[in-house]
């Protein structure tokens, strides 16, 4: 997977792109993620990248001509590029839609900053606009190293093992289960016996019932849309009236 990421502030992205296992990724060739810094395509002597709206109001708005050119100088290399935008008005980035972007070649990321871009930008160049949530960012640069991240992961040997991003939250439309690890006992808090059974069968079945019920508790929106069996739908509804009892 390749990404090229278009922002104003490339130095934000040493930290996040230069640990774990995006780190991991970059050195073993699965991914390429090139920075490029609009200003570098701005015509003028002061590499002048954002104005004032037309109109009038408050804040800038960033220029169609750097985004353009530095648009279009990257996709002479990539020419199959999806083209994103962040944006708040844009759809609500989601794990469904981190595996959706997955399977593109590459992704082209417009780091939106101050009031947006110029509206043309999104006319002659975007593809979809991608928005984290309804809150306010000072900038795109954070929202891309989430996109980023969160498509990494589905990467075919990103993580190493494709039951890693098969058993993650959100994956199957619910909350992943509670994990715990070694020791057995800590200060008289102990891991659930059927864990340390070693039947798997009964384990699975433990994890499943975890997550419908940690879903149902936390996030009981996902559960319109979760992937659930007569079975499943059954312990759901069991579930729903011990809360109710």
């Amino acid at each position: 997977m390749k990404f090229d990421i278009l922002t104003l502030f490339p130095g934000m992205f040493g930290g996040p792109f230069s640990e774990s296992i995006i780190k991991r990724a970059i050195e073993e060739g699965l991914i390429d993620i090139r920075l490029h810094d609009i200003r570098d395509y701005a015509a003028d002597r002061h590499k002048t990248a954002d104005d004032s709206p037309y109109g009038g109001g408050a804040g800038m708005v960033m220029k169609v001509e750097p985004l353009a050119a530095c648009i279009e100088a990257v996709r002479r290399e990539r020419r199959n590029a999806r083209v994103i935008l962040t944006s708040p008005r844009g759809k609500r980035f989601d794990q469904a839609l981190a595996s959706e972007l997955a399977r593109e070649e590459a992704l082209l990321i417009i780091c939106g900053r101050y009031e947006g871009v110029d509206e043309r930008v999104r006319e002659l160049f975007v593809d979809d606009e991608i928005s984290l949530g309804d809150f306010v960012m000072t900038g795109g640069e954070l929202a891309s190293m989430v996109i980023v991240d969160a498509v990494s992961r589905l990467i075919p040997g990103v993580l190493g093992s494709a039951e890693s991003a098969a058993s993650d939250s959100f994956t199957d439309g619910l909350l992943e289960y509670p994990q715990y690890t070694r020791p057995a006992e800590f200060r008289g808090s102990v891991v659930p016996e059927v864990l340390l059974s070693g039947n798997h069968r009964e384990i699975a079945k433990w994890r499943r019932r975890q997550a419908l019920q940690r879903t149902l508790e936390t996030r009981p929106d996902l559960l319109a849309t979760a992937h659930l069996s007569e079975n499943e739908r059954e312990c759901l509804e069991e579930l729903a009236k011990g809360r109710q009892s």
